[in-house]
């Protein structure tokens, strides 16, 4: 009879916590993770505290709960540059450019910034900063924007826990949580991310997310112009949303 009890128990009972967090809709209590994975509440919280100080779970001190850190997200844009995301949004991406005459790009999260991991650069427009592997702050950006709507208040104020962990670069833009939440709630109810010089004077950019099985952001795509062309966000929307909406059915099937 085969045993089939895990060699390095520790190992396992890790990485089924990481698991679970990564399929929750927001941070949870210690005891529920206990709960529902089975697992003593002392090793629960051991091992939550030795992943905490590698940064891959943070602890929400107010609501006593836990939920992933940057150090999980830095894993999954490790995963993403390596997996279809990049080869299947290339061609959307190139198709988005051409249609809409702007520059295009699609974007990952990667802790409280996003990496740029496809760039299509529209013909007689201005060179841009978002080349493949350029990292800009989330918060700043219309892709950033677009996926930190999507994550739950609790993950939002665990990336951005003061307001040292908001950098600015042109005077424009949140400085404080408050500040980002307003941004994010008008994202929510547009439906899409704007961006107006916060990254580069005299361009603009709006931004969709792509959205995983659990509604997790997963990444995102834009378009970016130049203030002198004279065009609305709202004229570029409906390509935007059909090339996120196209990567997302590619991916999941829906």
């Amino acid at each position: 009879m085969s045993d089939n009890r895990p060699q390095v128990p520790a190992a396992d009972q890790t990485l089924r916590i990481l698991t679970y967090l990564a399929r929750q809709p927001a941070p949870v209590p210690a005891a529920a993770m206990a709960q529902a994975l089975g697992i003593p509440r002392s090793s629960i919280y051991h091992l939550l505290d030795a992943l905490s100080q590698h940064g891959y779970v943070v602890h929400v001190p107010a609501e006593r709960r836990w939920g992933l850190g940057t150090a999980a997200f830095e894993l999954a844009g490790g995963y993403s540059r390596q997996q279809p995301i990049a080869r299947l949004g290339r061609r959307l991406v190139a198709t988005l450019a051409d249609r809409t005459g702007e520059s295009a790009h699609l974007a990952i999260m990667s802790g409280r910034d996003v990496v740029y991991i496809v760039e299509e650069r529209a013909p007689r427009r201005p060179a841009l900063v978002t080349d493949v592997g350029v990292r800009l702050p989330a918060h700043l950006t219309a892709t950033g924007r677009a996926m930190l709507a999507a994550l739950p208040t609790a993950q939002i104020r665990a990336l951005f826990p003061d307001t040292a962990s908001f950098i600015d670069r042109t005077g424009r833009g949140p400085g404080t949580r408050s500040a980002l939440r307003e941004v994010l709630r008008q994202v929510r109810a547009d439906g899409y991310a704007t961006e107006d010089g916060e990254i580069t004077l005299g361009l603009r950019s709006i931004g969709v997310a792509v959205l995983d099985h659990a509604g997790w952001p997963v990444a995102a795509v834009a378009v970016t112009w130049p203030e002198e062309a004279d065009r609305e966000a709202a004229s570029l929307v409906p390509a935007v949303r059909s090339a996120a909406a196209e990567l997302q059915r590619r991916l999941y099937g829906r």
